[in-house]
């Protein structure tokens, strides 16, 4: 695998980290839960308030990665680039999305992420936000 590929697949697992997921195992037993942790080496992970098939409650869970025969993301990944593209119409090239961290940068000092505005403040932010609002309401209205 070319080290694009490698980097463009640990982003992607990282997008999992904190959200929920499904985990089974090769021998065929499945845990969901929060994906708290990843060793990038060993692809162990570690899930919080996770749940066996039963219901059981397991308050720390860690999966070593040789065990790990699939890791499926149960929560549908925010929009981040759509998200954006509504930014861009408001702040026409002032908006930058770093994917890596999952933050828009609105104007090189307004920084957003699927959570709201992380820093920023002034009128510029307010709309900012009010853009974040409408989008956010769109979204659980369609999803």
């Amino acid at each position: 695998m070319s080290s694009t590929s490698d980097r463009k697949f640990m982003e992607e697992l990282s997008l999992l980290l904190q959200k929920n997921v499904t985990v089974k195992t090769g021998s065929g037993k499945s845990y969901s839960g929060t994906l708290s942790g990843v060793d990038t080496r060993s692809m162990s992970v570690c899930l919080s308030d996770a749940k066996d098939e039963s219901g059981k409650a397991i308050p720390k869970l860690f999966l070593m990665g040789g065990s790990i025969s699939e890791i499926l993301g149960v929560e549908k990944p925010f929009d981040l680039r759509s998200l954006a593209e509504r930014l861009e119409r408001v702040f026409p090239r002032m908006v930058k999305v770093v994917e890596e961290a999952g933050v828009i940068v609105v104007m090189e000092k307004i920084r957003l992420s699927e959570r709201g505005i992380i820093e920023g403040s002034g009128p510029a932010a307010e709309r900012v936000q009010k853009v974040y609002e409408e989008f956010m309401k769109e979204a659980t209205r369609t999803g």
